[in-house]
């Protein structure tokens, strides 16, 4: 047998049928359900009288158009009458098909993203889809998983199956050492920078290395949602002990003789040594800092110690205009240093960073210090678990105290979907995963960054290089 990569063999292990060279027919493991990219599907499924095939491996959750406001749990009510209707049909939907659904006033409510994995539901090995172009962060577990469109999901519904088009191999390594004080956001953002918006579009990236092998399973998660933000089709990393120690404390299902053979499994879920890779790059850890974006696309991102550029020093036309379109956006001037930019809105949370580690992040940097007068900081735990669990340990009390807005689980100002968003000429230092002009509110202006560099934003008032100000534990 020729030598496979890690997405190879889970491609592979999960052909139903080959339709031609370049489509398979695959099966999904888990199909994962929100608010808003489901109802069409639905009324596709039953416009036809199918009935969901295989409603166990499905799940729902509300997650993009929930209010996050700070009542409890139980008390949650989506006030705007669109969003509120678009819950109310995923669970009518959910109710009639038999489907778990993480609901508005379900106190494990949380983004999609954040509670599979804390729940058990992502295994090594596994096909994971979902209706949203983040499913990529699963991959951190050594699953499969992808963002798929509304007719797709009807088809999953249906057949538990997905018509798929193949991708290629990319293989990116990262050798050495991440510096104090940058971390796995750090890294995907100079991934990004350095590929480009587009430079892995068609591609499955599977990330190795040094660096790659020290970050934690929630850090890596965090550097494979962010990855299809360089047109990456999937993001992997081949399991290991750290990945075993994070599933098996979170999949009580497994135990005993399904233990042992899905450990069997999970060893057998790595590229092959003389395995071909359609492109590979190779970065250096050691010459990564703190990285902040400038513009208006994930990629349009620099060093904290860098200057805003100028659009005239760029020969091509098109890359010239598109440089200056986002300058204008986000109105600053070229040549300007990024540290140093004022900011009025802080937002920590989102798939890419609102779990427990992140908060545990932020809660260092701001133990005895205050948010800056004139600056909204809000923090949106990714689930009731994780907000459960930083209330547990101090975090929450201690980010309050600070003058941290602490707020209930959702994607909020991630994207302009409920009423977390920013004002026109509103400038965000944000976690989130995108910058794109209006994702967090028409007219605002979004700089991602790290958690530690968003509570450092949130402390001084300006874009800082949170290495500057001591963290304490």
């Amino acid at each position: 047998m020729a030598p496979m990569t890690l997405y190879d063999k889970l491609v592979a292990g999960h052909t139903v049928a080959r339709i031609d060279d370049e489509h398979i027919l695959l099966y999904v493991d888990l199909h994962i359900m929100n608010e808003y990219t489901s109802p069409q599907a639905f009324s596709g499924l039953a416009a036809r009288g199918r009935k969901v095939l295989r409603p166990g491996q499905q799940m729902a959750v509300v997650d993009h158009v929930i209010p996050t406001h700070a009542t409890p749990a139980a008390s949650r009510v989506i006030q705007d009458p669109a969003s509120s209707l678009q819950a109310r049909n995923l669970k009518r939907n959910c109710d009639e098909q038999g489907i778990a659904l993480f609901d508005t006033t379900d106190p494990l409510q949380g983004i999609e993203h954040v509670i599979a994995p804390e729940h058990g539901m992502i295994l090594p090995g596994m096909v994971v889809l979902c209706g949203d172009s983040h499913t990529t962060t699963y991959g951190a577990l050594g699953a499969l998983g992808f963002g798929i469109g509304t007719s797709e999901v009807e088809h999953i519904l249906a057949t538990q199956t997905l018509v798929y088009r193949l991708a290629k191999n990319m293989h990116i390594r990262i050798d050495g050492t991440l510096p104090a004080g940058v971390s796995a956001k750090d890294l995907v953002i100079y991934v990004v920078y350095r590929l480009g918006a587009q430079g892995a579009r068609g591609y499955a990236v599977q990330y190795s290395g040094q660096a790659i092998d020290a970050l934690s399973a929630e850090a890596r998660m965090t550097l494979c949602n962010m990855t299809v933000e360089a047109g990456a089709r999937a993001a992997l990393i081949a399991p290991d002990d750290t990945t075993y120690r994070y599933v098996e404390a979170r999949a009580p299902q497994l135990h005993g003789a399904d233990l042992d053979l899905a450990r069997a499994h999970w060893h057998t879920l790595y590229s092959d040594a003389d395995a071909r890779f359609d492109v590979e790059h190779v970065f250096d850890a050691a010459s990564i800092s703190p990285f902040v974006t400038w513009g208006t696309s994930p990629d349009q991102a620099m060093p904290v110690t860098g200057t805003v550029p100028d659009p005239d020093a760029e020969p091509d036309t098109l890359a010239r205009i598109a440089l200056r379109k986002a300058i204008d956006y986000i109105g600053l001037t070229p040549g300007t240093p990024i540290a140093g930019v004022p900011i009025d809105r802080v937002f920590i949370g989102s798939c890419t960073n609102g779990r427990i580690e992140d908060l545990r992040v932020v809660a260092s940097i701001a133990h005895d210090r205050k948010v800056a007068p004139g600056v909204r900081a809000m923090i949106v735990p990714g689930s009731g678990a994780v907000r459960a669990q930083a209330e547990a340990e101090g975090i929450a009390a201690q980010l309050i105290e600070a003058g941290f807005e602490w707020r209930q689980p959702g994607c909020s100002m991630c994207l302009a979907m409920n009423d977390d968003m920013l004002r026109p000429g509103e400038r965000c230092a944000s976690t989130t995963n995108r910058n794109f002009e209006g994702r967090q509110g028409r007219g605002g202006r979004t700089h991602l960054m790290s958690p530690a560099m968003a509570a450092a934003a949130a402390l001084t008032g300006h874009i800082v290089d949170a290495r500057t100000l001591e963290q304490t534990t």
